[in-house]
């Protein structure tokens, strides 16, 4: 098993150890969902993280629909939820790591890489046999503090100014249409960042939301026009966490992540589009 990944019969052998468990489940269409799954359900002594209050940042004009959170206010969070700065944190979510990944990467953001994620998500925990419950998980505060390492993310000056930059290679983790501008079922413009190339986030776990062993992700990767330096962007900033984690286990471990990505992006008029820009008619349809 892989560092950053964490089997349902290890987690359950972790059972009053110093491990924080956060339920990641969300929906970028429905906003409640996944507190609402989680109080139907989760595991023992998991604490909900909601995507667009803890995970994210207040949303502005720009910045994209999912902006990094305030340290403090992640800190504070992580604190509440009783994570001290030794502790393991394990993660799960139910929708191909999704909202796992970005908790993830957060913690790694914010100088915390005692993080794993449950390979398989909730669907794997209760496959073995394993219970879930509907009690609240109690817990005392946590001494939890944030350092950002700035070295993680770029944003979209740094991306103007690298456009041509041979060393770069500027991944779009979003499905192909999208990437080719032929749908664009959330944000306003269809396309992609001139440059980028295509490798949807998807193709790094199986159907059963596991990550594919490490040969896979090298062999993803390297069929690619890879150089050393890769820059992820998906459409705000979450799935590209996923492929940000397969570059991991492929051994790749400076890959960067543009945090606003391409709902960032589409928002200034003035950054260039490939295809040319059109106005989308936005399309009611789930998107991860």
């Amino acid at each position: 098993m892989n560092q950053w990944l964490i089997s349902p019969e290890e987690l359950h052998n972790l059972n009053g150890s110093n491990a924080t468990i956060f339920d990641c489940r969300f929906s970028l269409t429905d906003h409640d969902m996944g507190r609402n799954l989680y109080l139907k359900g989760h595991i023992p002594n998991a604490f909900f993280l909601d995507m667009e209050i803890d995970l994210s940042g207040e949303k502005e004009l720009h910045g994209g629909r999912h902006p990094l959170p305030e340290p403090e206010a992640f800190a504070a969070k992580m604190r509440q939820c009783g994570v001290n700065q030794n502790s393991l944190i394990v993660a799960y979510d139910n929708n191909r790591m999704a909202g796992a990944a970005r908790l993830w990467w957060l913690l790694k953001l914010f100088g915390h890489t005692r993080v794993k994620i449950l390979d398989g998500g909730l669907a794997a925990w209760e496959n073995i046999g394993l219970t879930i419950t509907t009690q609240p998980s109690i817990t005392t505060e946590g001494d939890f503090e944030a350092t950002i390492n700035s070295s993680l993310i770029v944003d979209r000056h740094w991306i103007r100014q690298h456009l041509i930059d041979e060393q770069i290679t500027l991944i779009d983790s979003r499905e192909a249409p999208r990437y080719l501008g032929l749908a664009e079922p959330i944000d306003p413009f269809a396309g992609h960042i001139p440059g980028a190339i295509n490798s949807p986030w998807q193709h790094v776990t199986n159907s059963e939301s596991q990550i594919k062993p490490p040969e896979l992700q090298r062999q993803i990767w390297q069929a690619l026009p890879m150089t050393k330096n890769p820059v992820v962007y998906c459409g705000s900033g979450v799935t590209a966490c996923v492929n940000l984690l397969s570059l991991s286990v492929a051994g790749i471990d400076n890959g960067r992540l543009y945090a606003g990505s391409w709902s960032d992006w589409c928002s200034y008029p003035e950054n260039p589009i490939e295809p040319p820009a059109t106005q989308q008619q936005i399309v009611q349809r789930p998107i991860a």
